[in-house]
């Protein structure tokens, strides 16, 4: 089995600044981190594959990271960012992929965690824009906080043609060890057939200083029992992650909250899945 990495991010602070990396809990996060410094760590962790996500919701960020997927092998497949509301995205989204290494382009992502309006997603204008990502054979990551997953489960209600993959299990917040109301909205996104989700994010959710993979567990069960191992993967969050553990231990905790799966589920989650939705 190679390991597809479903969930990195890499930055230049000398092209744009990341205007999210402020205080001093995140001051770690204030260098750069390049794909060769990625392949430094997941390549010895036995990592093969990657999809690259967007940080920053910039135009052009989106066609840097297809020209690094071209440049790369490491990586196989990149969720990037365009604006959902404007008139002309299906012109955009193939604009895009006919850039220098846009058939890398998998996905489209957007800061909807820090949209005002929980029931964003669910606007006339971003509706069409998610129509425009499915009829482009695209999927849509959704990054979000617990109270905005019934919006979500909506979205993916009303649009069955389009794939929705929920990054960092929706941040439930693990650090407090409460679970609802998000383990039950949770699986109201689950229960639809067109989601997907990515057991990422869970070690900057916890305790940064003293989390256990114990402490991450419950979390990891439920969206196992929820969305199965057909429809969940791996990602690292790197270097995000490094806040709170390295890429070996994100990965190793990850192995062992999954241990008890059989070999064939384990391929899915490490693997297959990331394979299937993306198209890598």
């Amino acid at each position: 089995m190679t390991v597809v990495d479903a969930h990195h991010h890499v930055w230049d602070l000398s092209v744009r600044d990341q205007d999210w990396i402020t205080g001093p809990e995140l001051q770690p996060l204030r260098r750069n981190f390049s794909v060769g410094d990625l392949a430094d760590e997941a390549g010895p962790a036995g990592v093969g594959r990657t999809v690259l996500v967007q940080t920053v919701t910039v135009a052009e960020e989106t066609p840097e990271f297809l020209a690094l997927a071209a440049e790369h092998e490491l990586i196989a497949g990149v969720v990037g960012w365009t604006d959902l509301t404007r008139p002309d995205v299906a012109e955009e989204l193939a604009r895009l992929r006919e850039l220098p290494g846009g058939p890398y382009l998998k996905g489209i992502r957007h800061q909807v965690q820090g949209e005002p309006d929980p029931q964003w997603l669910l606007r006339a204008d971003v509706r069409r824009g998610l129509t425009a990502v499915a009829e482009a054979g695209l999927v849509y990551d959704l990054v979000v906080r617990p109270h905005q997953l019934p919006a979500c489960a909506k979205a993916a209600a009303i649009l069955p043609g389009l794939t929705f993959v929920l990054d960092h299990l929706g941040k439930p917040p693990i650090a407090a060890g409460t679970r609802e109301p998000w383990a039950t909205d949770l699986r109201a996104l689950a229960a639809l057939p067109n989601t997907a989700c990515k057991l990422s994010g869970m070690v900057t959710e916890a305790d940064l200083a003293s989390w256990t993979p114990d402490d991450l567990r419950p979390y990891a069960d439920t969206v196992l029992d929820a969305f199965g191992a057909d429809r969940s993967m791996f990602g690292s969050d790197w270097p995000v992650c490094t806040l709170a553990a390295t890429y070996g231990e994100v990965l190793d905790a990850a192995a062992e909250l999954t241990s008890a799966l059989s070999d064939a589920e384990r391929t899915e989650i490490f693997e297959g899945t990331a394979a299937r939705v993306y198209g890598l």
